[in-house]
């Protein structure tokens, strides 16, 4: 035993003893760090990535005179003969290829090019210090083009389609419920916090055959790669209170964000329209592991919100108001992984889980709902040249709903597999095409089908170009209609884009018109879905329409603002509707402006943000002509102010709809008409004229600079 012992020993040191160390930075042309690079030693498996700094290092048994290979997307690739022994701490400078260096970029829609995206992005700076927005996504981004203001249902509805054809992903992979539970008009929000993303893109239209199951748009959202340093949030709020914290060390992170929120004190003090028996409770949280690979990043993601509320509203079909009960149990987590391989290939691979748990009473009866859904991903890139990038993959939606409502059971389960790619093509130093198609077979629905997608960018000047993009889209008919029938088809709908933009030093222009034709829309023949409803596929409709968008955080010292406008022709045939008209969720016009001014002798950040549409329609059943009744325009001024007590303690207010305008979002009809002969209505209001906010917020670091005036 004691001779093999000596043996392993003496193996082992020589093994440690023969290894190597490779080490260096990698630069830009203009000494800026390369992220994520791939260094490798060609022909074997030895080898690192370069991190947030460009620094790589790795050790190898390879000796003398070898081939060290970097590689990473939007560069060219850099083959250097090195001795093995003597390469450590060398700064390597790569070259970008001619789509990164003249910017060629597609802007219509999300088509990227180049290896950016030139989108209309929120950053949580700007999702967090918008007036009027509780720290919600989806409520930052109603400020930008596009977007309609539908106050009694807090979702995204963008060009004319309702809330369910805008998809969610998080780190590429599809949130199946976005939203918390709520009841009839009372709005709802968002499960995600802006605190633990990098970045929000928001896309109206003409997205990536990356992308499937979105018939409008697509919300991708991008956690942080990287935390900066190690700290800890605290929150106390008007609301509630909040907890966060971030851990780094060599290799790997860890940041944690909880909540917790009762409105019962509010109530108590401001109460709104809502005759509450419990007021809306919940206590969640998210968080976020990252590993650094040798070659890759993995990402660990989970959020989980539990909620519940009890409350009575008016229905103007009952004598009595209608009691609504609801717990509600809401999860989500996703592993992914992004890195490199071999000589300049890109991989990302990725699968998704979630849950959502309703349950509780509406009027007399018991309900119970629950949803399992998953994704997976895979998705390869490789530049072919330094004029062709193409990009390909699959992924699989899994979907499982069931339903009871007092003994009547409902559901279904759903399996799409997809396959996609997309290649880009530089013609010139101004002109780009991105060619591309997506294949999906819905197992369910027992059909496949074939989208195309062009997207093409022509570069006028240094910081102006014109772009288009057409493509194909469908998506699944919604759970209210497939947990009653399947014998149904996709959805699916066309858009033509075209877009200008202007984009220099800190100001942007963006203008762009579209078209889009929409086919197959599901329609029936009841009041509401129901069990023996009678459904099909002929549906049909139209939305076209013109948004501006300006930025500017350069002409007027310590002031940012942005202003949208929107407008919009579209009508439908779809649900029940009995002929072609423009659904009531939808204004012709709308505007926003917002505004952040910093104020260096108050040490104090305000902000402003004002919102215009015009009236939406509605029906009236005293009319003969269906859908021509007209609400009143919406108006809505809310403030914000934000003051440094210390460099790390802030006080925050903040007012909604400060002037107190009795908006009306639309109205609710009686289904019989009274003894004279007239339907009675009701209208849907806001469930509260005016809402405060006031919050504490104190951040703990090393640094003790570090504070929270960025979430605010």
């Amino acid at each position: 035993m004691k001779p093999f012992l000596l043996m392993a020993i003496l193996f082992f040191t020589i093994i440690s003893f023969s290894q190597t160390m490779i080490s260096g930075k990698i630069v830009d042309e203009k000494n800026n760090p390369v992220f994520n690079a791939n260094v490798f030693i060609d022909g074997s498996y030895d080898g690192g990535t370069s991190n947030s700094d460009g620094d790589f290092s790795f050790t190898t048994t390879a000796e003398g005179n070898k081939t060290l290979v970097i590689s990473v997307l939007s560069f060219e690739i850099k083959k250097l003969e090195i001795v093995m022994n003597k390469f450590q701490n060398k700064t390597i400078i790569l070259k970008r290829i001619a789509t990164e260096l003249n910017e060629v970029l597609i802007t219509a829609g999300t088509l990227e090019s180049g290896g950016k995206s030139r989108v209309s992005v929120l950053k949580p700076l700007d999702i967090l210090t918008t007036a009027g927005n509780p720290g919600d996504i989806v409520s930052a981004f109603k400020t930008l083009p596009g977007t309609q203001i539908v106050g009694e249902s807090g979702k995204l509805f963008v060009r004319g389609g309702e809330a369910n054809e805008t998809q969610t992903f998080v780190d590429g992979l599809r949130v199946a419920q976005p939203y918390l539970q709520t009841t009839n008009n009372v709005p709802t929000r968002s499960t995600f916090s802006p605190l633990l993303f990098k970045g929000t893109s928001f896309s109206t239209g003409g997205y990536s055959a990356e992308y499937g199951e979105a018939l409008s748009s697509i919300l991708v959202m991008n956690t942080i790669d990287e935390p900066d340093l190690e700290k800890t949030d605290i929150g106390v709020m008007s609301l509630g209170a909040s907890l966060g914290n971030t851990q780094k060390w060599k290799n790997n992170s860890l940041s944690v964000n909880t909540s917790y929120i009762n409105l019962q004190p509010y109530q108590a003090l401001l109460p709104d329209n809502i005759e509450w028996i419990k007021p809306y409770q919940s206590i969640g949280g998210e968080t976020v592991f990252r590993q650094k690979l040798d070659r890759g990043l993995l990402k660990f993601y989970a959020s989980y919100t539990a909620a519940n509320f009890d409350l009575k509203q008016d229905d103007i079909n009952y004598p009595d108001k209608i009691r609504t009960q609801n717990k509600n149990n809401n999860l989500y987590s996703n592993l992914s992984y992004k890195g490199g391989f071999g000589t300049n290939w890109n991989i990302f691979a990725g699968i998704s889980f979630a849950k959502s748990q309703n349950s509780g009473i509406y009027d007399v009866y018991n309900y119970d709902s629950s949803e399992n859904a998953s994704h997976l991903k895979l998705k390869f890139v490789k530049p072919i040249s330094d004029k062709i990038k193409t990009s390909f993959g699959a992924d699989y939606f899994y979907t499982n709903f069931s339903e009871s409502v007092t003994n009547f059971n409902t559901g279904y389960n759903s399996n799409i597999f997809a396959a996609f790619s997309e290649t880009d093509f530089l013609f010139t130093n101004n002109l780009i095409a991105k060619v591309g198609f997506r294949f999906s077979k819905n197992y369910l629905l027992d059909e496949s089908s074939i989208a195309p997608r062009l997207a093409l960018g022509y570069k006028l000047a240094k910081n102006q170009q014109f772009s288009m993009a057409y493509g194909t889209f469908e998506q699944a008919p919604k759970n209210d209609y497939l947990k009653y029938s399947t014998n149904l088809q996709a959805e699916k709908a066309q858009h033509y884009i075209l877009s200008y933009e202007f984009n220099k030093d800190k100001q942007i222009f963006k203008a762009e018109v579209y078209y889009k034709s929409y086919d197959n829309l599901v329609k029936y023949n009841t009041n509401t879905p129901v069990f023996n409803s009678n459904f099909n596929n002929n549906g049909t409709g139209f939305a076209k329409g013109l948004e501006l968008f300006w930025r500017d955080n350069k002409n007027i010292k310590n002031l940012e603002y942005w202003i949208s406008y929107s407008y919009i022709d579209t009508e439908r045939n779809y649900a029940n509707f009995p002929k072609q008209a423009t659904p009531s969720f939808v204004a012709d016009h709308t505007l926003s402006l917002v505004t952040k001014y910093w104020i260096q002798d108050w040490r104090s950040q305000i902000g402003a943000t004002y919102t215009f549409s015009s009236g939406r329609p509605y029906n009236n059943p005293n009319e003969t002509v269906f859908m021509d009744g007209k609400t009143k325009t919406y108006n809505n001024l809310s403030v914000n102010w934000a003051y440094l007590v210390s460099p790390q303690k802030i006080l925050f207010f903040s007012v909604t709809n400060i002037a107190g305008i009795k908006n009306v979002y639309g109205y609710n009809y009686a289904n019989t008409p009274n003894l004279a002969g007239i339907y009675e209505s009701q209208a849907i209001v806001p469930t509260a004229d005016r809402f405060f906010f006031v919050g504490f917020f104190w951040t703990i670091s090393k640094d003790k600079k570090t504070n929270q005036l960025e979430n605010l």
